[in-house]
């Protein structure tokens, strides 16, 4: 990857908190939730292990990626999921929260409810009382305190430039004086980092666009392979098997454009200079880079024999050429 500036800002003195508008939260709970989202999500869900009190969930033993997928093996949701479980009146309450796009939560929230039928649990989209907030540190020495009101969980280290960057997300019931001030500055760099970190989050732009493994779902621990069936599973395990995947999320920038004339948000198509008949794949998420105001990082799905010749084109086959970039991880190869 490009190297690119990351000058030293309060971020590497203390953790920088701001509202994150676009994520919303979906809580599922009930005797039976477990073994239901068992039987919904790529992911496994058992064995998911609580936090405790106000600790930050970290960690595939508490914090796991999921995708939800339509019977074709499409995906229609990704999210990160943890599990808070508390004693009540000497039982056990088990609740799982998933941590969504805000503009496909309810939209999932209500597929997910269809399925529960005579299940003992509910399924709600809590988003519009519940606040999700993003927490950044740059070579951290203080630990995140939690809230005793919040859930919180880390997501995974970005490094840029030789700097590691630690996230936490957390959300906690709304409250009217939440302090934003510093929502602009923050949110773009959360935003890039999410780009940069390779793994992916479906929104309504790009529901139902990719399998799984087209955009490196389980390249990035969110699927696994030996739990038993979800809807599109057979669809997902024989992509896998039968290497019919020809698709990768690929990370890429834009330089020295006005990026105000330029359009690249996630559902751009992207094409190939010698194909121009038909789009070679997609954008799936985007950030303007905070660092260098003409650049604009970006993830794209896209054809694996596209990337041998030629050049890529953002929106059009007349469009800016991208710059391809390498993955902070190693693809499991198919």
């Amino acid at each position: 990857m490009n190297p690119i500036s990351t000058t030293k800002t309060d971020n590497s003195a203390l953790w920088e908190s701001t509202p994150l508008s676009d994520w919303g939260l979906i809580l599922v709970e009930g005797p039976d939730s477990e073994q239901f989202l068992q039987n919904q999500l790529t992911n496994s869900v058992q064995g998911l292990e609580s936090a405790k009190g106000s600790q930050v969930a970290h960690g595939s033993a508490q914090v796991r990626l999921v995708g939800y997928c339509s019977p074709k093996g499409r995906l229609l949701a990704s999210a990160w999921l943890l599990l808070q479980a508390n004693t009540e009146g000497g039982e056990e309450i088990k609740r799982y929260w998933l941590l969504i796009s805000r503009d496909i939560a309810a939209s999932t929230a209500k597929r997910l409810s269809m399925y529960v039928l005579r299940s003992r649990l509910t399924v709600k989209d809590v988003s519009d009382s519940w606040e999700v907030e993003s927490h950044l540190i740059c070579d951290a020495k203080t630990p995140y305190q939690g809230n005793p009101d919040e859930i919180s969980l880390q997501l995974p280290s970005v490094t840029v430039d030789g700097d590691i960057f630690e996230r936490i997300i957390s959300a906690r019931p709304k409250q009217p004086d939440l302090n934003t001030h510093k929502q602009s500055k923050n949110l773009e760099l959360w935003n890039d980092l999410e780009v940069l970190s390779g793994i992916p989050r479906i929104v309504m732009a790009t529901q139902e666009q990719f399998v799984p493994q087209m955009i490196n779902f389980e390249s990035v621990a969110g699927i696994d392979f030996k739990k038993g069936c979800y809807p599109g599973q057979e669809i997902v395990a024989r992509s896998q098997y039968r290497g019919a995947i020809k698709r990768r999320l690929h990370l890429a920038r834009l330089l020295d454009h006005d990026l105000d004339t330029v359009a690249y948000a996630p559902g751009t198509e992207v094409f190939q200079s010698q194909d121009p008949n038909q789009p070679a794949g997609m954008v799936v998420l985007s950030a303007k880079n905070p660092f260098a105001p003409s650049r604009i990082d970006l993830q794209i799905e896209i054809k694996l024999e596209a990337l041998e010749n030629g050049d890529i084109h953002l929106g059009s086959i007349d469009g800016p050429v991208l710059k391809i970039d390498s993955l902070p991880y190693p693809l499991i190869e198919i």
